[in-house]
């Protein structure tokens, strides 16, 4: 049975930080996270493949909005399968730099699902339904959380996606509801919108992004009403 000093569960923006800055006080570490690459849901299905489409969104709008300039593009062509090759890419290489310095830390990653079977075992489950079991000293939990999908939503229908499916980028539909105006919903409805969707965003509170400053969302909200159907 494999034994270490710290175990971190989950490889996500907690996790892999905690596993290196251990592992360079000298600790033996092994950083146990269920996803076939490193990561978690900032670097997988969050933060950075949101931003890679945000940046084509960018580019996009900045070729529209460049005729009051005087310079004036084509309408752009949309290739989803390259769109969504692109955005994998950026994803892909950055999870291997996290496996790369693993390594260079001296931290061993195993990919598995970690179960505790008491204070100071976990039972590991890999993909292919292996399992095995990890003895610690000491543990960190890091393992992040997971988009909820309301009972009322949750039709069965594959129009209906959360802000995982959102970022797949299966296609690009002629009309999209985003049911929430917080700054995930937002982000996936400029990409959208972008892409050539008519979006229309709901949001049950008094404004988009509630809790930040107004000061900082009627400039905000101003742009977005002129790239979505409605607010």
């Amino acid at each position: 049975m494999k034994h270490a000093q710290l175990v971190v569960l989950g490889g996500g923006p907690g996790g892999y930080p905690a596993a290196f800055a251990a592992a360079d006080h000298g600790m033996n570490v092994v950083l146990v996270d269920e996803g076939k690459q490193p990561g978690g849901v900032c670097l997988n299905r969050g933060c950075i493949p949101s931003k890679a489409l945000l940046h084509v969104a960018k580019l996009i709008n900045e070729s529209r909005e460049s005729a009051e300039w005087g310079v004036t593009f084509q309408p752009p062509e949309i290739d989803i399968d390259k769109l969504r090759d692109f955005k994998n890419g950026v994803v892909g290489n950055l999870c291997g730099g996290i496996e790369g310095l693993c390594k260079q830390r001296g931290v061993e990653l195993i990919k598995a699902r970690g179960t505790f079977v008491d204070s100071t075992t976990l039972e590991l489950r890999s993909a292919d339904g292996q399992t095995s079991q990890l003895t610690f000293d000491h543990c960190i939990v890091a393992i992040g959380s997971i988009p909820t999908m309301p009972g009322f939503f949750d039709i069965g229908d594959d129009r209906v996606m959360d802000s995982t499916g959102a970022l797949e980028l299966k296609d690009v539909p002629s009309r999209l509801l985003v049911v929430g105006g917080g700054y995930i919903g937002l982000e996936m409805g400029s990409v959208y919108a972008a892409l050539g969707s008519e979006v229309t965003v709901v949001e049950m509170s008094a404004g988009i992004l509630p809790g930040a400053d107004r000061d900082l969302v009627n400039p905000l909200k101003k742009v977005l009403t002129e790239h979505f159907s409605a607010i």
